[in-house]
């Protein structure tokens, strides 16, 4: 080889180098923009939310239901839509801060998708409702519209205590989703290579059946009493939600979403009258958890006799039976551990059953001069508001919207360590429904909120459990950043 060849190569070896070189401080720079190091996440400014999408189950017909937050300080304008998931077909629309919308829908296969842009979008609030007062879906059940995600929990029955376990998973973007669905008993971990990489197409909805299906963990779940379901994403996100088909005699009921593991949770809206009470606590990691437990009652709050702490199993399922306890009044319950835990509730009466899970409390801050609050759907019936400050004396203000417009604002005070039931009156033109905006008065302590609704009487009581989540209406917008340090450093 000359030198002349010799010196060609190297020149252009040194040049290949240098525009790698370039290239990966332009891809680094560019993604610092959308994701910025640890130093410059420490600086930036709440902003308003103008975006969301939510995701309804549909399927099983029932009423779907939307409300605007409409929060006074919130830019106005924008728009919601909803529509068929895979279809498309438009449902229905709002443009007005503080609007709502309802419609009962027939059966379909088809999930809907709520999609909101601009000021609108902060604080939305989407709910399905069923009431069936006859046939293998009897029951009063609702459930939140689902936020996709890449993680989900659900804690309630299992196949032994439930006929069916439905999973509803929707993918709302332009990307296949592929989705990891394992499980906690109350004998202890379901080991099984079922229920991993299941595959959830684009705008579509997957429906997978619980201990009947490989993808629904196969036979291994069958055997459970109580459930913790974890629904986890390897690529892109999926809504989920989950029914309970109870048989003949409890009807159906949709569980909850449960916010991610924590050491210190509070459950509120359990609801008062006759009926069993079964508090569930989870522990999802691999070492056991000391859990005190504390009951929250209108009369205050005080330690279960022989109940005060639970040690619980490492991925495990632990129940507690409350009823005794509560004596038919309404209450929440706070857990303290060392671990993180899961927990919620279990609830039946008369001829129906409804399930709870811990909620993060109203009135902690969400920007200056800001505090998160609540909103509620579709309020029909004999609606209440079961409210818990745990720490501190809170008040909050309620409005029902709805018909031909609000209702008048109720002021509802609730003492430190107390709960509080309150029965929701209906505003004008609101009898075949309305929504609730809850919001805490300057100067509250946080307070755990949950929405019962029930109809009839005795045994043909029917009724449905709804915690209440805030309602944010800023996000933390991080101050971004141009600098190439990553590439350097790393």
């Amino acid at each position: 080889m000359n030198l002349d060849r010799i010196v060609r190569l190297l020149g252009f070896r040194y040049a290949t180098a240098l525009l790698v070189l370039v290239a990966l401080a332009a891809l680094y720079g560019a993604a610092s923009l959308s994701r910025p190091s640890a130093d410059a996440s420490a600086k930036g400014r709440r902003g308003p939310i103008t975006s969301a999408v939510s995701v309804c189950p549909g399927h099983e017909g029932g009423r779907l239901s939307v409300q605007s937050y409409g929060a006074k300080d919130a830019p106005s304008g924008g728009r919601v839509d909803a529509v068929q998931t895979h279809a498309g077909t438009p449902v229905a629309s709002i443009n007005a801060a503080g609007q709502r919308w309802s419609k009962d829908m027939g059966t379909s296969d088809d999930s809907y998708t709520v999609r909101a842009g601009g000021g609108i979008a902060a604080g939305l609030e989407a709910e399905q409702t069923t009431h069936w007062s006859g046939g293998p879906d009897r029951g009063l059940a609702g459930v939140r519209c689902s936020r996709p995600a890449t993680d989900l929990w659900f804690l309630g029955p299992g196949p032994i205590a439930a006929d069916a376990l439905d999973l509803y998973l929707t993918n709302v973007d332009s990307q296949p989703a592929s989705v990891d669905v394992t499980a906690l008993s109350g004998e202890g971990p379901l080991d099984t290579t079922e229920g991993l990489a299941t595959p959830v197409e684009p705008y579509s909805t997957r429906v997978v059946r619980l201990g009947t299906s490989p993808e629904g963990l196969g036979d291994i779940v069958k055997t459970a009493r109580d459930l913790t379901l974890h629904v986890h994403t390897t690529s892109g996100r999926v809504a989920a939600s989950l029914r309970a088909r109870s048989g003949e005699k409890k009807g159906v009921e949709w569980l909850p979403v449960s916010p991610a593991p924590a050491p210190s949770v509070l459950v509120p809206g359990i609801p008062s009258g006759p009926g069993q009470r079964r508090l569930l606590v989870a522990v999802p990691g691999d070492a056991d958890a000391r859990v005190k437990v504390q009951v929250l009652t209108p009369d205050g709050a005080f330690a279960p006799q022989g109940q005060d702490v639970l040690d619980a199993p490492a991925k495990t399922v632990s129940a507690v039976a409350l009823e005794s306890a509560l004596s038919g009044k309404p209450a929440a319950v706070r857990l303290v551990a060392d671990r993180p835990i899961l927990a919620g509730f279990e609830a039946d009466r008369g001829a129906d059953i409804a399930y709870g899970t811990a909620t993060e409390p109203l009135g902690t801050p969400d920007g200056p001069g800001r505090t998160t609050g609540g909103v509620v759907a579709d309020d029909r019936f004999d609606s209440s508001l079961i409210l818990t400050a745990p720490d501190g004396a809170a008040s909050v203000q309620v409005v029902a919207r709805g018909g031909q417009g609000a209702g008048a604002p109720r002021e509802i005070r609730i003492p430190a360590g107390r709960t509080v039931e309150t029965k929701i009156d209906a505003p004008a033109g609101g009898d075949q429904g309305f929504g609730i905006v809850i919001t805490p008065r300057p100067g509250s302590a946080p307070v755990h909120a949950a929405r019962t609704m029930a109809t009839g009487k005795g045994d043909g009581y029917l009724f449905t459990v709804l915690p209440v989540a805030p309602a944010a209406a800023t996000e933390w917008l991080p101050e971004a950043a141009d600098s190439q340090g990553a590439l350097l450093d790393g």
